[in-house]
């Protein structure tokens, strides 16, 4: 259950990129570091996003659970795909923090630049 919300908060949050403008370049990313959900590119940011789903009234939020250790494993994931890429735009660390509604709705608020190098 807890995988398939965050597969499906995943896909709801790259649809909502894609409409933002964005070009989704990879999901799931791994390396030896660690794992970005969504890597997407808008021809000037090379965007690295990590998806979090909570249900409505969970002790923690979406947003307090991407932790200074988790931010410090996509930091060094995004160095390295970064490194591999060659890619030059400029990189960009959001944070899409999404609320299961008791309904099975899903409540997406967009951090971009919610955390950096």
């Amino acid at each position: 259950m807890v995988q398939n919300t965050g597969r499906t908060g995943e896909e709801y949050t790259a649809q909502w990129l894609r409409e933002q403008g964005f070009s989704i370049i990879a999901q799931n990313y791994h390396s030896r570091y660690g794992e970005i959900d969504i890597i997407a590119e808008d021809g000037e940011y090379i965007v690295f996003t990590e998806v979090k789903v909570r249900r409505r009234g969970s002790m923690v939020s979406p947003l307090e659970a991407v932790t200074a250790q988790k931010q410090k494993k996509i930091l060094l994931t995004a160095q390295a795909y970064l490194v591999k890429s060659q890619c030059a735009l400029q990189p960009r660390f959001d944070v899409a923090a999404i609320t299961l509604l008791p309904d099975g709705q899903l409540e997406l608020q967009y951090y971009p630049n919610a955390f950096g190098w």
